[in-house]
Formats: structure tokens, C-alpha cells, sequence
């Protein structure tokens, strides 16, 4: 009996799906974005600028400076629908080495990310249960291992997972914010009120450099353009609704805080949450704000794994990753780059290095950003006729705006932390031989 092609050709190898929508795209945003710096921050910024209505404006301003990046760079989400994030744009826009930069730079501290909330997931839940204290490593192996078999079976099973933890995090972070605003707010003697200074131009600055952080992640969803039905209208609609979303939970959270605290008690407070919470709940509000950084670092968790493994992926189908990175399940899942970013994150975690690898990729963290606003503008100008299902809103105004606030930033981060800078720009420098060792064959740019 003579075997019909179908029989004899090889088994077709999975590919990356294209089912995603708004709810995915939301979800893993405030996933991405929203981690402990909303609970922590606040501290630093009210150290800065120690008057309720400066305080809440670099809240307002932070938001507003992701959202416009948000509906700047939904303009190549759409344009180049393809999963892997601010590799794919700068790769197109600016060439080889320049993606390849961003991409391992981009890799490395994704796994970075990664360590870090889980290691914080098995510190928390180790004062919740002393049991588990000596096994905060074990605890965030597990957990990055737990998510990188979810996502593994799928990126079906991936969308629902990211929904689910993403929407248990907006309702106990919400819940916290309106638990604080309803409570009675406690009395305080009764002073005259003084005038109050504005603050320096320094102090402005750092302060939103912590808040600008803390809103990091709103890119999200162009980790998975490829994988998005109709990007064009599906990306800049999950990105303005999810950094919308974030605005919201920030704001409501801080006058939470400042409505049972006045804002001089904020100031340097490590954990304002648990600082408010106790005004609220008693002995009990460091209980309950540790349950709520869990539940809100398990949707963090769940979206970095799931971001991480877009960027190799996306690097070896061009060449400029080990090929080997290509491999997609049948489920729709980069199951390869899935499996090297969870024994990388493991790894960090082991040897206590993430910390270190964090500050030194905080360089390419903003020049990351810096080039993908380039990139609109390059793109814009080199390829006037590709079309465009979405363009940026305000440009070229705004994404001049945005390239010179990254470049801000930038010059922010080399001055205030000159040891791991100078870190970086050795790595940069290493990184060129290494982008020329890499074995020819890559895929043209285009």
C-alpha cells in the first residue's frame, strides 16, 4: 500500500497563534506593570515632595507619560504584528546589533524581574507561615516552574491564566485602596497650617524617576503583536485601557494612603501599604498587605514568564539566538524559550545575583525605551508607505517629547548610579564581538 503525502511528510511543527485580544492585552499589562512598587514607592516619592498635591501630580504626570508612550508605540505593534517586544522595532528600524542588544539586554533583565518577584513571593508568604521561611528559594523555583507548565501547555491556557491572576490582583488592590478611604481617618492634633515650599527641580526629577518605574511594564502587550486577532485595533485599545487601568489603581491607592496618613508620616516609610493598612485593620494590616503583595507578584509572575520567552524566540527565527529557540508547541507556545528563561531565572536565583544584574541592566532598561521612540520616528521616515492600521496620537510632537524624556532619564541613571553604569557600557562594548561570532545566515531586516 503506497503511503499518501500526508503520511510521509514530517510532523509540522507548532506555531504561535493568533488569538489574543484586549482582555489578554489588559490583563498582561497590569500583570507586567503593577508589582510591589505601588505598595513601596509612595515612601520615596513623599521623601521628595512632601505636599499632598505635588505628590499626587507626579502620580498623574508618571501615568500620563506611560500613556502617551502607550499610544506611541501601539503604532509598530501594529504596523510589524510580530511577538517579541522592542526587539522586533528596533531590529527594523535600526539594524542588527542594535536589536541584538536589546534583545539580550531586554532577556537578561526580564529573568532579573522574574527572580526577584518570586524570591519576594517565598519572603512574604515565609512571615505568613514561618514554616515556609527557610524555603524562600525552593518557594520562587516553584513558582517559576509552576507558570513556565501553565504556559507550556498553551497560550489558551496562558490567556486565561493572565485574566484570572490579573483580575484577582485589580480587585485586592482596589479593595485595599477603598478599604482605606472609607475608614474613618484618624484624628490629628490640630495645626496651623504652613505654606508649603515648592519643591527643587532635584527633588522633582528623582521622584518621578521612581514613579515612572513604578509604571514600567505598560508595554506588555507588544511582546505578543503576533499573536493578537486584528492588531491594529485590538493593541492600541489594550494598551491605552490597560495603562488607563493602572492610572486609576495607582491614583485611587495613593489617596487611600493619604486619607489615613498624613503625608510627613509617609515619607521614607518602606511599605506605606502596611503602614495604612495597620490604621485600618489594627495588628492585622501587615497580614493583610502581605496577602495582597502575593496575590498581586502571582499575575507579575504569570507575565513576565510569558514576556521573557517571546524575546529569544523572536531572536532565533532571525538568526541572532540559538536556533534551537524557535521551537513553538502545538498549544502555541515558544515551549524552548519558555524552558531556557525559567533555568536562567533559576539560576539568578540560586547563586543570590539578580539583584546585581538588575542594577546594571537599568541602563539598557531606558535605552531600550529611548530607541523604540526612535524607532517611530525612523520607521516614519524610511518606510513613508508601509501601511499603518494605527498611528501615534500627537506625533512627531509627542514622540519627540518621549525620546527626550527617556534620553532625561538616561543622563538620571548614568549620574546617579556611575558604578553599574559603567558596568553596562563594558557589557555594550563585550556585546559587538559577541554579535559578530554568531554564526551568518540571519534572516534580512524588513
Amino acid at each position: 500500500m503506497t503511503a499518501t503525502p500526508a503520511e510521509i511528510s514530517p510532523p509540522q511543527r507548532g506555531r504561535l497563534l493568533q488569538i489574543l485580544g484586549v482582555a489578554f492585552g489588559v490583563a498582561v499589562i497590569i500583570g507586567n506593570a503593577i508589582g510591589i512598587g505601588i505598595l513601596r514607592t509612595p515612601g520615596e516619592v513623599a521623601t521628595r515632595l512632601p505636599n499632598p498635591v505635588w505628590f499626587l501630580a507626579a502620580w498623574f504626570g508618571g501615568g500620563l507619560y506611560a500613556l502617551l508612550g502607550a499610544l506611541t508605540l501601539a503604532e509598530l505593534g501594529a504596523m510589524v504584528p510580530r511577538s517579541g517586544g522592542q526587539y522586533v522595532f528596533a531590529r527594523r528600524a535600526l539594524g542588527d546589533y542594535t536589536g541584538f542588544v536589546i534583545g539580550w539586554s531586554d532577556w537578561i533583565s526580564s529573568c532579573g524581574s522574574m527572580a526577584v518577584v518570586t524570591i519576594s513571593i517565598g519572603d512574604y508568604l515565609g512571615v505568613l507561615v514561618p514554616a515556609f521561611a527557610p524555603w524562600s528559594v525552593v518557594t520562587a523555583v516553584f513558582v517559576t516552574f509552576a507558570f513556565t507548565l501553565i504556559h507550556a501547555i498553551g497560550i489558551r491556557t496562558g490567556d486565561v491564566t493572565q485574566q484570572v491572576t490579573s483580575l484577582l490582583k485589580v480587585l485586592v488592590l482596589v479593595g485595599l485602596g477603598l478599604a482605606c478611604l472609607f475608614a474613618a481617618a484618624p484624628a490629628r492634633p490640630e495645626v496651623a497650617p504652613v505654606a508649603a515650599a515648592a519643591p527643587t527641580f532635584a527633588a522633582v526629577i528623582i521622584a518621578m524617576q521612581s514613579v515612572i518605574y513604578t509604571y514600567d511594564g505598560w508595554n506588555g502587550m507588544l511582546y505578543f503583536s503576533g499573536e493578537v486577532r486584528d492588531p491594529g485595533r485590538q493593541i492600541p485599545r489594550a494598551m491605552a485601557g490597560g495603562v488607563v487601568l493602572i492610572i486609576f489603581i495607582y491614583l485611587l491607592l495613593n489617596f487611600a494612603y493619604l486619607h489615613v496618613l498624613p503625608i510627613g508620616r509617609m515619607a521614607g516609610e518602606t511599605l506605606v501599604a502596611a503602614t495604612a493598612a495597620r490604621e485600618v485593620f489594627g495588628p492585622a494590616g501587615e497580614t493583610v498587605v502581605r496577602v495582597v503583595l502575593i496575590l498581586s507578584l502571582l499575575s507579575a509572575a504569570s507575565a513576565i514568564i510569558l514576556i521573557t520567552s517571546r524575546v529569544p524566540h523572536a531572536m532565533s527565527e532571525d538568526g541572532l539566538f540559538w536556533s534551537a529557540m524557535r521551537q513553538v508547541s502545538r498549544g502555541g507556545s515558544p515551549v524552548a524559550a519558555l524552558v531556557l528563561s525559567a533555568f536562567f531565572t533559576t539560576a539568578l536565583l540560586v547563586s543570590g545575583t539578580f539583584d546585581q544584574v538588575l542594577a546594571v541592566t537599568a541602563f539598557f532598561f531606558v535605552l531600550n525605551y529611548m530607541l523604540s521612540f526612535i524607532s517611530v520616528l525612523v520607521l516614519r521616515w524610511r518606510e513613508p508607505d508601509t501601511p499603518r492600521p494605527y498611528r501615534a496620537w500627537g506625533y512627531p510632537v509627542v514622540t519627540w517629547l518621549l525620546v527626550f524624556g527617556a534620553l532625561g532619564f538616561l543622563l538620571g541613571n548614568v549620574i546617579g548610579d556611575p558604578l553599574n553604569t559603567r558596568w553596562a557600557l563594558g557589557l555594550l562594548a563585550l556585546s559587538y564581538p559577541v554579535f559578530r561570532w554568531i554564526p551568518r545566515g540571519r534572516v534580512p531586516v524588513g
